[in-house]
């Protein structure tokens, strides 16, 4: 632009545009451009694909930390158990009745004939008076069988002699027809007469006789009969007033009254427990084994219990032949003295000692090890700021620990808490 005289400016004339010829570049050099990007591409994959995941941290003071030990392993079997009495008598209701005192309360120290319960039953006593009637009149009726016996026999005692005085008579005649009839001073008639009048006699006294020893034989039978019923009503007035004698229901031995769960008023049927005598100085554990772990445990064995207030010895002294809701019962002799305070139906912990296995390789048992499987356990690595994944094959356990078979050595140092959110982790650091 120009600039006239008057000072106004004046367009200056444009020049025609003109295209620029640029050289091609080389196909060469793209191809190296190219091949460059996808090489580095390349790289930086495989180096992104060869660095490690970073491990996570734990802390170390969550961590149980063990160390694999070398030497004497007990296998044993813990379970919980309480403490009962050795000897419980149970006291159970002997007749049906309706009580009407409860003397004594649980806790209560017993003697044999002290009264725990009183009982009533009008039934009851009744029917023990029918039967002592029943037998009063069995008794008047023996005494008036034995007089009406005694009379009969008796008189054929009275009938026998008298035939017996007939028949020597018979046979005096005899004798003197027979002396006659030698000095033909007597018919043959008279002679054979008094002959036949003999032996009538005879028979008659054979007769009587055998009827008084069936008197007698009949005598003893029929006294003996009645005096047989005589005996069961005996034994029946008996039974009735023991049932009477049982409504005051006693202890029956020295102990302690451990339960008496009746109320005043409260009708008991035949059968019914109505209390607990123990004796509180001899208690044993029952513990409740788990089935699967209950095959190995055998009499004698020696148990550990812990009350809680210290550890008390034992051994096994019997085993339940069958499984109840997946335990076994295990019963413990004490061997010890029980701490003081301790009581029966005290809570307790067992642990029964199976075995011993001699110089194996062990470590405490982490929760997810299994006798026989295989697991993965984090071992620490030199320095303990690291844990890496290993597999382990273990053997026997017991309660606390476990043998290690093999991927282990005496003195590695593992992680033996619940790592089962790391599962897929391989290694972890410890912090």
């Amino acid at each position: 632009m120009t600039q006239t005289d008057s000072g106004t400016p004046t367009p200056r004339p444009m020049r025609p545009a003109m295209d620029i010829k640029r050289e091609p570049q080389p196909r060469s050099r793209k191809f190296f451009v190219w091949g460059g990007a996808i090489l580095g591409v390349l790289l930086v994959s495989l180096a992104v694909s060869r660095l490690r995941l970073a491990a996570p941290s734990l802390d170390r003071a969550t961590l149980v930390i063990d160390t694999v030990r070398r030497g004497d392993m007990t296998l044993d079997v813990r379970a919980p158990g309480t403490l009962v009495p050795e000897h419980i008598r149970i006291i159970a209701a002997a007749t049906a009745g309706r009580v009407e005192a409860l003397p004594i309360q649980p806790g209560a120290t017993v003697t044999p004939t002290m009264t725990v319960v009183e009982l009533s039953n009008t039934d009851v006593e009744l029917q023990a008076m029918q039967s002592e009637q029943q037998l009063a009149a069995a008794m008047s009726t023996l005494a008036g069988l034995r007089t009406s016996l005694q009379q009969q026999r008796l008189s054929q005692e009275g009938v026998v002699a008298q035939t017996l005085t007939q028949q020597q008579d018979a046979m005096r005649n005899v004798a003197m027809f027979e002396a006659l009839d030698k000095e033909h001073l007597a018919a043959a008639n008279e002679v054979a007469a008094a002959r036949d009048r003999a032996r009538e006699l005879g028979t008659r006294l054979d007769i009587e006789r055998q009827r008084l020893k069936d008197i007698n034989g009949s005598e003893r039978e029929q006294l003996g009969l009645m005096q047989n019923q005589i005996a069961r009503l005996r034994k029946i007035v008996a039974a009735q007033r023991q049932r009477v004698t049982s409504m005051h229901v006693v202890a029956g031995e020295a102990g302690q009254l451990q339960v008496l769960a009746l109320e005043l008023g409260q009708w008991v049927n035949p059968g019914m427990e109505l209390a607990r005598v123990a004796q509180p100085g001899r208690l044993k554990a029952v513990l409740h084994v788990p089935d699967v772990q209950a095959k190995d445990i055998a009499l004698g064995q020696r148990v550990a219990i812990d009350t809680h207030n210290g550890i008390v010895q034992g051994h096994v002294m019997r085993t339940d032949p069958s499984s109840q809701n997946g335990t076994v019962t295990v019963e413990v002799a004490l061997d010890g003295a029980l701490p003081a305070g301790t009581r029966s139906d005290l809570s307790v912990d067992g642990t029964i000692e199976i075995a011993r296995l001699t110089s194996v390789l062990h470590v405490g048992r982490p929760p997810y090890g299994d006798p026989g499987a295989s697991v993965g356990l984090f071992k620490l690595e030199p320095g303990g700021e690291e844990a890496v994944r290993v597999p382990v094959k273990l053997g026997r356990a017991s309660a606390n620990s476990i043998q290690v078979l093999s991927g282990l050595a005496a003195g590695d140092r593992v992680i033996i808490s619940d790592m089962s959110s790391w599962d897929n982790v391989p290694r972890v650091r410890v912090r």
